[in-house]
């Protein structure tokens, strides 16, 4: 009944907060989200609730930035009988594909977390964790467009046509942002009268879980740019001053849980929602037309023995099977090969239940970055010890048991000492581990390193290699055209930490 309560009153709150015009979503105005009218113990799990929209899937079933990266790094596909992945097979990069993440991050999540900032010094926790939450959005508007609004965007109607930041810059600021919000929850701890959080949906109040995740957040921005030339000095620099605040990462898969309910309308965890069952239990039909590729099944059996496949993919009674990317012939090998009774669709270490908590940060990448950093020498920590940490974070979330033995095989990119490049090994377990639950980190280190070698590309592309970024959405070019930068080759123009 609690769960109830909490999820009726959140998806009130949100109906308020949504109000306001669509077109208006670099602008946050005082009606109705006024903070003096909905409370910031309201506001919060509604910002947080739009956060796992804008990486998940959202509330009436739309694709968000998870479906993207697992479409870009070739571990979904769609089985025989649908036409529901046309425009992702074919790489159509353009100003309507997938622009639902540009507006929905500026108009739903980031509009309200700037509410929270704005709020008076006694909300200083929310207004610290609003600032983190900012930074999480802010990266991967940077890690999918590059140049995106930052300095003038949300500024209420004071500037509705904000100017374009550069993406670097962004990024710096990015950990100036994180230092301040840790130093501002210090600063309120230390006040003994200081208020809890109320309606904290990931970390229920606990402050120095949001240190933790701040310095996780800080862990990402950095390990981004550690392919570029020229940044040693100020990475270095960065990972000396996160061990000096002495809080460390995140010990748990970061999550978001607003009251999701299992069987009722508009309650259940949306990415359930979309490719499990709906309400009345009835399997939807995104969950049978999205399957495994053929290239990640047969890796993840032939090539690595490794048992997480049961649990990212469903094995039917016929065993695994995956389907090529763009496939037009489903007749070859023989008619009815790739229906989706036999095809492997997502499984159930992903879909767990219609009330599971929405992972917006895995703690299997959290240790991979850790070991990737420990890896170039920028902090103390062993690698190997960290690479096989994130190895069995990965296994433990997904179900899937003990990975002794799964890393005690002589497989390169399975065990450390068996691995010649140690930074392919790291990257490619992180593709796996983010694989179905975060799949845009994958998209983004293959970007920057190249790795997983030997990744296939979908058999209707039309260039040699997958796209490294989105266009601006065509709302931005009618609404904010002189600021618009020129459009970059989405194939050919990485995002600067790829250069």
């Amino acid at each position: 009944m609690k769960n109830i309560i909490k999820y009726t009153t959140i998806v009130f709150v949100a109906g308020l907060l949504m109000f306001s015009s669509c077109k208006e979503y670099l602008d946050v105005n005082t009606d109705p989200n006024n903070p003096t009218v909905v409370s910031p113990d309201l506001i919060l799990p509604v910002a947080q609730k739009y956060t796992a929209n804008i990486l998940l899937a959202s509330d009436g079933g739309g694709r968000r930035i998870n479906t993207l990266g697992n479409m870009m790094m070739y571990n979904w596909s769609q089985s025989d009988g649908f036409a529901w992945y046309p425009d992702e097979f074919k790489y159509l990069v353009n100003s309507s594909f997938y622009q639902s993440i540009f507006e929905d991050s500026y108009g739903n999540a980031l509009k309200q977390y700037t509410v929270l900032e704005g709020l008076g010094t006694e909300y200083d926790n929310y207004k610290a964790i609003a600032m983190i939450m900012k930074t999480y959005h802010f990266q991967l508007l940077v890690d999918i467009y590059g140049d995106v609004p930052y300095s003038e965007a949300l500024l209420r109607g004071e500037n509705t046509a904000p100017a374009y930041d550069d993406a670097q810059t962004i990024y710096e600021d990015l950990i100036v942002k994180l230092t301040s919000a840790i130093a501002l929850i210090k600063t309120t701890s230390e006040n003994v009268a200081a208020e809890t959080p109320k309606g904290d949906v990931m970390f229920d109040g606990d402050m120095t879980k949001w240190i933790q995740f701040a310095n996780t957040m800080k862990l990402r921005i950095l390990t981004r740019q550690m392919s570029m030339t020229g940044r040693e000095t100020y990475i270095q620099t960065q990972f000396t001053a996160i061990a000096a605040e002495g809080s460390g990462f995140m010990t748990e898969d970061v999550a978001i849980n607003p009251g999701y309910i299992a069987g009722t309308e508009g309650k259940q965890n949306p990415f359930w929602n979309l490719y499990g069952t709906d309400a009345g239990g009835t399997q939807t039909l995104t969950s049978k037309a999205t399957c495994a590729t053929d290239y990640i099944l047969d890796y993840l059996t032939t090539q690595t023995n490794d048992p997480r496949v049961d649990f990212i993919y469903e094995e039917p009674t016929t065993g695994h099977l995956g389907v090529p990317q763009g496939l037009l012939d489903y007749d070859t090998p023989t008619p009815d090969a790739y229906v989706p009774e036999l095809v492997s669709n997502i499984g159930p270490g992903i879909l767990k239940s219609a009330d599971q908590s929405a992972v917006i940060y895995t703690l299997a990448e959290c240790y991979l970055n850790q070991a990737e950093a420990a890896l170039n020498i920028y902090t103390a920590g062993n690698a190997k010890s960290l690479y096989e940490a994130g190895v069995q974070a990965s296994f433990t979330y997904l179900g899937a048991g003990d990975a002794t033995a799964y890393l005690g095989q002589a497989i390169e990119n399975v065990s450390w000492d068996s691995s010649t490049d140690k930074l392919e090994a790291i990257i490619t377990q992180k593709w796996i581990a983010t694989n179905g639950l975060t799949a845009e980190q994958a998209w983004f280190d293959y970007s920057r390193t190249g790795f997983p070698a030997g990744l296939p590309i979908s058999q209707l592309a039309s260039t040699d290699d997958r796209p490294v970024r989105l266009f601006y959405p065509a709302s931005e070019l009618t609404t904010n055209t002189a600021n618009v930068p020129t459009q970059a080759n989405a194939f050919t123009a990485k995002i600067f930490w790829a250069n």
